[in-house]
């Protein structure tokens, strides 16, 4: 659920305390941050209407969650990349790397699928690295650095498989990338909408209770710093219209096959890489060197290390990757991975990460993944060809790079 504070006020209304003047509130659109929600429910209003409302039906609903799970947990850790300034190119061949290499140990040499995947992302941690220390410390541009990675480990890949596939995987795997929750509490009527899933609507509701009680403590929390916050009114509205969506999902789901591992998995990640860019000091630490790496420096941030270990972090989340792709095929294939550094990269630029590093934010990369993802289904849907969805899916990209850009211009000019 995408919890990220979109409009501002000026002013400091609804302070605490006797005394205290009451500045007058204002609403305002910060097109910015809030662009990437709006045109994500456009485009969802836009398919469901062209595919007659089959995209929002319960199956294609999981199909899309399950399909695209390699994607966003990619573009977790390349949002981490970019905002440092940097880029890896490198995450589609680590992927089919790490898949492989997965492949291999439990497969061909029947080892233990826990220890496997254990091994399998200290792999993509080694792998990570590589890559940090020739970025972070040799002080090579981490575009030549990735690109190199990306035709080494690609090479790798052919020379692990030899060139042909490895198959088929445990069924804990497989049920990872692609099974479910089970019914443990049974279903329960829905009146015309049929039965659905108890744990995966308690599951749902849980979740909106946990982040309205986040968002409702931020708000306390920033006025009682006498900080900007939205007017009451638009920010239950804003609570009301996130806690739609995701119930929505979440109802779909539950009168599917229950709620998918991968998205419980992703869940956590999104929750947890969320907390450690707006609480933790690596965080803030990652945008400070993306804004301003001599300020950084400066002010006593360890620049090298941190670069280190986001692309430590990147190697780590690729392995991960890898596991469900091949899980979700029951495959390591040699041409696992091909494209998916352009899918994540994509999913961070059309989430709101700037060219300039500094901005972005892992929900913002996730919307963006999930934008890409409706394209892609949407138009699979309706029947287009694939020239077709690689012509509207690259206008995407370039038409919030340019959104970007403008509007920073415009913030210039209105200083």
């Amino acid at each position: 659920m995408s919890t990220a504070s979109a409009d501002t006020v000026t002013g400091v209304g609804d302070q605490q305390g006797a005394g205290q003047a009451r500045a007058p509130r204002r609403i305002s659109f910060n097109p910015r941050e809030s662009g990437i929600y709006v045109a994500f429910a456009l485009i969802v209003v836009l398919f469901s209407f062209l595919t007659g409302g089959a995209l929002l039906e319960p199956q294609n609903i999981s199909n899309l969650i399950v399909q695209n799970s390699y994607v966003l947990i990619l573009a977790i850790g390349m949002i981490l990349i970019i905002i440092a300034g940097h880029i890896d190119l490198s995450v589609g061949s680590v992927v089919a790397l790490t898949g492989a290499i997965s492949a291999v140990l439990m497969v061909n040499m029947g080892m233990a699928w826990p220890i496997a995947l254990l091994i399998t992302l200290a792999v993509g941690a080694v792998i990570g690295a590589w890559q940090g220390y020739w970025v972070a410390y040799f002080g090579i541009p981490a575009f030549i650095v990735t690109l190199a990675g990306m035709l080494i480990f690609r090479a790798l890949t052919l020379t692990v498989l030899g060139n042909q596939g490895i198959g088929p995987f445990p069924d804990e795997v497989r049920t990872l990338a692609n099974g479910f929750t089970g019914g443990y509490l049974g279903n329960i009527g829905l009146g015309p909408l049929g039965g659905a899933d108890v744990v995966s609507l308690l599951v749902g509701a849980l979740a909106i209770a946990g982040a309205v009680v986040s968002r409702w403590r931020k708000r306390t929390a920033r006025l009682n710093y006498l900080q900007e916050v939205d007017p009451l009114p638009m920010f239950l509205l804003k609570i009301v219209a996130a806690a739609a969506v995701v119930l929505f999902v979440v109802v779909q789901l539950a009168r599917y096959k229950n709620l998918p591992w991968v998205l419980i998995l992703l869940s956590v990640l999104v929750i947890g890489y969320s907390l450690v860019t707006t609480r933790a000091v690596f965080g803030r630490h990652i945008y400070a060197i993306g804004g301003n790496l001599q300020a950084a420096t400066l002010s006593g941030v360890k620049v090298k290390s941190v670069t280190f270990w986001i692309f430590v972090n990147m190697g780590v989340l690729s392995a991960l990757a890898g596991i469900i792709v091949a899980g979700r095929l029951n495959q390591a294939g040699p041409t696992a991975g091909n494209m998916f550094e352009l899918d994540a990269i994509a999913a961070a630029f059309i989430g709101g990460a700037a060219v300039q590093g500094g901005v972005g934010k892992v929900v913002g990369a996730i919307t963006g993944g999930l934008i890409m993802g409706v394209i892609n289904n949407g138009m699979s849907l309706i029947g287009a060809p694939t020239e077709s969805v690689n012509l509207v899916k690259g206008f995407v990209l370039l038409a919030a790079v340019a959104y970007d850009i403008w509007t920073k211009r415009r913030a210039r000019t209105a200083a």
